[in-house]
């Protein structure tokens, strides 16, 4: 006769479920495991159809016709890939938690615009043609964009409704700056037409050297920043009470978004989308802890932008669609998705 063990008994040999905390650990594993697949992918799927042992031979032994499209075009285009969807990503997670706001991304606090325009100038008025060339104005454009916001959202007495505010207004006007630059100089439009839309097929040696040490140093900075943000996402009377500094949290904020979305702003254009809907998604299944959500969002957006840049080169052989309307055309529905689900975490 089989006889049945105390509840205590059986409640100390029952495994254990698992924590929240694991199943985040075992997510984030998941996720890097994705990210490697689809970087992979990257380089094995392209415009030019190769065979896999043509891609192998071009990527390790290689330096003729299968080295100059496996190494220089998609291997180049990969990498950027990943530093501009990571910085995308983690900027507008940031974003999101300085303005309390889960559908704010880089655009909100004119960072792109400010990018775009000074592309437009540079072109326009100085000449310069190059991605190499133009890729410091658009940084220096959304950096001097962002220091503006942050003035005129009331610097050491900013808030998030100030800044979304002063972001707005300032990138309706560069953006009317854009469009009347462009309209009255058709070689600017021409040359601009491309850039705008967002892609990674511009990608170099010479662009990802460039903008890396902003990547790595915005990088380091945002994640820096996930407990103080998480303070602040409390309401300004909380976090002061945790020992928060307000207006340090939030200058570094902005600080960090800029160089983040500049830097990938300047090296594939104005890419939207992604800054959005990826902390949006990622904020459903961690809930609000910035600590989880920031991590996430720095593998789960590249995923996202490479993704899209593989579909691009397949759907239109032998030409491709910029990364740019891949991801407005295939986000567009998931986010709305995302935001009727009832589960939607909130900040």
């Amino acid at each position: 006769m089989l006889v049945d063990s105390p509840p205590e008994q059986r409640a100390e040999t029952a495994p254990a479920p698992p924590t929240r905390r694991a199943v985040r650990a075992l997510g984030l594993l998941i996720a890097v495991l994705v990210l490697v697949l689809v970087a992979l992918a990257s380089i094995a799927i392209g415009a030019k159809g190769l065979s896999l042992g043509q891609v192998w031979h071009g990527l390790f032994q290689d330096t003729g016709t299968y080295g100059d499209v496996v190494v220089d075009e998609r291997l180049s285009r990969t990498v950027l890939g990943l530093l501009a969807g990571a910085a995308l990503g983690l900027s507008g997670a940031v974003l999101q938690a300085l303005t309390r706001n889960p559908l704010a991304d880089p655009g909100l606090l004119g960072i792109n615009a400010g990018a775009s325009a000074a592309v437009v100038t540079a072109i326009t008025f100085l000449g310069v043609t190059s991605p190499s060339g133009y890729v410091w104005f658009a940084f220096l454009g959304a950096a001097a964009v962002g220091a503006l916001v942050w003035f005129l959202g009331g610097s050491r007495g900013a808030t998030p409704v100030r800044l979304a505010l002063a972001g707005t207004a300032i990138s309706a006007a560069l953006y009317g700056y854009l469009q009347a630059v462009m309209i009255t100089d058709q070689a600017a439009l021409g040359k601009m037409r491309f850039w705008t839309v967002g892609s990674l097929s511009s990608a170099t040696d010479s662009t990802i050297t460039q903008v890396l040490p902003f990547f790595v140093a915005g990088t380091l900075l945002a994640l820096g920043l996930a407990r103080p943000l998480n303070a602040v996402a409390m309401g300004d009377d909380t976090a002061r009470a945790l020992g928060a500094d307000l207006n340090r949290t939030r200058a570094l904020s902005m600080l960090a978004a800029t160089v983040l979305c500049g830097a990938a702003t300047a090296a594939c254009g104005p890419i939207a989308f992604v800054g959005l809907m990826v902390p949006h998604a990622v904020r459903s299944f961690t809930g609000p802890d910035l600590r989880w959500i920031l991590p996430y969002a720095t593998i789960l957006s590249p995923v996202l932008l490479l993704g899209a840049d593989v579909v691009g080169r397949v759907v239109a052989r032998p030409a491709e669609l910029q990364v740019g309307i891949i991801t407005a055309l295939v986000g567009g529905p998931v986010f709305i998705f995302l935001v009727r689900r009832r589960r939607t975490a909130q900040l």
